[in-house]
């Protein structure tokens, strides 16, 4: 009988070692994502800083500017619910108002272009790193939360179920096919 007691304790003691690495694995994968996330925003926020201070800066031509300040603006001041749309919609306006390597040029021969196209082009080469990032966490911590284990035992606690970012991303080929930036 004894015997039988300390075999069912040492097997709910492995059991809940178990599930407390479980839950620790869990609450650093939400850690990761939270800090990807902050990441991406950080991305977002100077890529829309970037272009918002392009098109102010008078090197573009009336319209382009006011295509890519109104986007960027956009970007910058959307609501949570919002955020992927006003994002996905600043990619295509870079993607119309640098479409052509002449712009890019342009912008380069301008006073302080050439940074100005420097520090854009890195801009929007690290959104989708940053995007592709936080996706991969988003990805391994909701892989872990569908295992029965942590819904059965309530694992998560009450951290909502992750979502991906999805935007798109893709950078205007001129700026991304830049040497040297």
């Amino acid at each position: 009988m004894t015997s039988t007691l300390i075999w069912i304790a040492v097997a709910l003691f492995a059991i809940g070692l178990y599930l407390s690495w479980t839950a620790g694995r869990l609450d650093r994968l939400h850690s990761r994502m939270d800090a990807a996330r902050a990441a991406l925003d950080a991305q977002l926020l100077r890529r829309a800083s970037v272009a918002q201070e392009l098109a102010t800066s008078g090197v573009l031509d009336p319209a382009a500017s006011i295509v890519l300040y109104e986007a960027a603006h956009a970007a910058r001041q959307a609501e949570e619910e919002q955020r992927e749309v006003a994002e996905s919609e600043l990619s295509q306006a870079l993607r119309a108002v640098f479409a052509e390597q002449d712009q890019v040029e342009a912008v380069r021969e301008a006073p302080g272009g050439e940074e100005a196209a420097s520090e854009l082009a890195q801009a929007v080469r690290r959104v989708p790193m940053a995007r592709r990032f936080h996706n991969d966490a988003v990805r391994a911590a909701r892989a872990l939360r569908r295992h029965r284990k942590v819904r059965w035992f309530r694992l998560a606690g009450h951290a909502p179920f992750p979502m991906a970012f999805e935007m798109d991303d893709e950078p205007p080929a001129a700026l991304a096919d830049r040497p040297g930036t």
